[in-house]
């Protein structure tokens, strides 16, 4: 008894503390409970993703008399295994547990279905399930979460810690039948809420664009971002096709993949705006230079690079507008590989722009010492380089901002549950080029929308520049450029005086036309044409009206109107434009906008020239565009005089000058 008695009291005293919590482990089991996650909202507070609350089963192993028949009417229920159901929970009764997982985050009507059962030792718990309201809309932006709620994609992962809250803990007491006979412990906390800098209108506009487009090309995906050259706030990142983040299980990785921030390409024509702000910035060209295009070849250190058309001499701004490589790589050359390479570095290519999205690449840029002798060739074009949609974007945001980049963003705040804002986002700003280098490059690119590759990515009533980009993939088994699949891009800003929006599609081997003016600059005007007037952006001028002022101005070849054959002066009135004999009259919309044009062909392969005389310089631009012409506009305001005249045969391709200037 007295060894008894001592060994009692050196328990009781020495080893008290360590008994007891032996004793706590025996009787209770712990479980954790994931906070309320926050919210995610568009930059106007909509909602894109909540949390709701769920029923979730648990069963106290111990307290249930026939597990089989248990099992049976959860599975019917449930619409699970009834086996490993059975296998559960016979384990849980093994090992002693009181607490064992049934079914989590369920839905109400099973929910209600499971509880209408009243099984012995089946119990619910409220948990919290992810819900994304609108869908599949912005998945790429938004992500998904896994059931425990933790972040895997997306906003919901780059930000995870913040947005889920505090953890509570559960406690389940259980006596030495392992029946429960109490619980306790401490409830979760709301999470932060992130706002977005995404709009969720702007957003829809740009995702229905992109699936009409992947579906009329057959392209294999699409991608566009839509930025404000000011801010660097990203108002649009989409990629198409998306997926449902309700269902994001069920997707596969690939469809999950976000190809704006993910998918490397080579530039192509898009990249050569570089080879000239360096040439302009520099003092090394100017956009009335003419450069010649050598009929369209040029050797660079023993390798041939040709133009797709061959030109002779044309101005900088007309080499721009017709994409000449020729043209841009003699710009490269002067600058040197070296400046060449500062220039891609300050444009920000070569490095992650630091969106707050997981999975960024930085592209591919090869230091300058790694460039081959004829590299800067290539990389004056596009080539032997590789980018990201944003990076481009980003890119151009710098000529949009008057040669200051500033570092593109999603987040604009995070507040805490009672609103209040606990995080701004802070964007750095660093300057690219003078404000005169990129007014003077802004003024060069419109003159692509005008009468160069991207006429048809001019949007109604405003203003536009760009470039487009056509580029070859590599194959991945020759390792060599494939001659049938393409990334068609087109990137550029509206208005061209004051840009509100910078805007990149790109389209990943679309089937048939491939070209970047025929399948991504039509989708830019698309997206423009809805984005524009919903930002409030005021038109920069009316299609319809009389004053001169009102048509967009021309950047290249423009000058003073000359007079008319006879010795007529420009101020001579002039009769009110009609169309030539045997000519239907141009169809015209209310706002007296040209819509559409039909012509009658004058032979084979030939159309009738339409006379324009009065015309405004976009009804001009629209008509020739439509007929396939080549407009040589010289002055401003009204038609006067045409070169063919009115009703002469005219092939499609031909280039036609018509000179503008006052009437009155």
């Amino acid at each position: 008894m007295v060894v008894i008695g001592a060994r009692l009291a050196y328990l009781q005293t020495s080893r008290h503390e360590w008994l007891a919590q032996r004793a706590q482990e025996q009787q209770r089991d712990r479980e954790k409970l994931g906070g309320v996650r926050g919210l995610i909202l568009d930059r106007r507070g909509r909602e894109l993703a909540r949390s709701v609350g769920a029923d979730s089963f648990f069963a106290s192993p111990a307290e249930i008399e026939d597990v089989e028949a248990t099992a049976k009417d959860l599975a019917r229920t449930l619409k699970t295994d009834e086996g490993a159901l059975a296998e559960r929970l016979r384990k849980g009764r093994e090992s002693r547990r009181s607490f064992v997982w049934l079914a989590r985050k369920v839905e109400e009507g099973q929910a209600e279905a499971v509880r209408a059962l009243k099984l012995k030792g089946v119990y619910s718990m409220q948990e919290q399930v992810r819900r994304y309201p609108n869908g599949a809309l912005a998945s790429h932006v938004v992500g998904f979460v896994d059931l425990d709620s933790k972040g895997l994609a997306g906003v919901e992962q780059v930000y995870n810690t913040s947005l889920k809250g505090r953890e509570g803990v559960r406690f389940v007491d259980a006596d030495a039948r392992r029946q429960g006979f109490g619980s306790e412990g401490t409830d979760p906390q709301q999470g932060l809420s992130v706002v977005l800098t995404i709009d969720q209108t702007v957003q829809f506009m740009v995702e229905r664009a992109l699936n009409a487009a992947v579906a009329r090309s057959r392209a294999k995906s699409a991608a566009a971002v839509v930025i404000d050259p000011k801010t660097g706030e990203i108002l649009a990142l989409a990629n198409a096709p998306a997926f449902d983040p309700n269902l994001a299980s069920a997707v596969s990785d690939e469809a999950r993949r976000n190809d704006a921030l993910q998918n490397i390409f080579e530039p192509g024509s898009t990249f050569k705006v570089v080879a000239y702000a360096a040439a302009l910035e520099e003092g090394l060209t100017n956009p009335d230079e003419r450069i010649d295009c050598q009929m369209g070849s040029i050797n660079v250190k023993g390798r041939v690079v040709r133009d797709h058309t061959a030109y002779g001499t044309l101005t900088a701004t007309e080499a721009l507008a017709k994409s000449s490589n020729v043209a841009a790589i003699k710009l490269g050359i002067r600058v040197g590989d070296e400046r060449m390479y500062d220039y891609i570095r300050r444009f920000g290519f070569g490095a992650r722009t630091g969106v707050e999205l997981p999975g960024e690449t930085s592209g591919l840029l090869r230091k300058v010492e790694k460039w081959h002798p004829s590299s800067i060739g290539s990389i004056a074009i596009g080539q032997e380089i590789g980018v990201t949609p944003v990076q481009m974007a980003a890119a151009y945001t710098a000529l949009a901002n008057d040669g200051v980049r500033v570092t593109p963003h999603l987040v604009k705040e995070v507040r805490d549950a009672d609103g209040n804002v606990v995080e701004r986002a802070r964007h750095e700003t660093h300057r690219v080029v003078s404000a005169e280098t990129a007014r003077t490059l802004r003024g060069m690119l419109e003159s692509v929308t005008i009468k160069g590759t991207a006429k048809r990515a001019r949007p109604e009533g405003y203003t536009a520049a760009g470039k487009t980009g056509t580029a070859q993939k590599i194959d991945p088994k020759t390792r060599a450029y494939s001659a049938t699949k393409h990334v068609a891009s087109f990137v550029g800003f509206a208005p061209v005086e004051n840009p509100a929006a910078v805007i990149i599609v790109m389209v990943d081997e679309p089937i048939g036309a491939y070209h970047g003016g025929d399948v991504a600059a039509p989708i830019f005007r698309e997206i423009a044409d809805q984005v524009l007037p919903y930002l409030d952006v005021m038109p920069t001028f009316d299609p319809a009206a009389d004053d001169e002022n009102a048509a967009p101005r021309l950047t290249a070849d423009a000058g003073p109107a000359r007079p008319p054959a006879g010795g007529a002066s420009a101020a001579e009135p002039l009769p009110p434009a009609a169309p030539a004999a045997g000519l239907p009259e141009v169809s015209r919309t209310g706002r007296g906008e040209i819509s559409e044009v039909v012509y009658a062909p004058a032979g084979e392969g030939a159309l009738l020239m339409p006379d324009l005389r009065g015309r405004s310089v976009r009804d001009v631009a629209r008509v020739c565009a439509q007929l396939g012409l080549e407009l040589e506009a010289r002055g401003e305001g009204r038609a006067l005089r045409q070169f063919p005249e009115g009703g002469a045969a005219v092939e499609s391709g031909q280039t036609v000058r018509i000179e503008f200037g006052r009437s009155d």
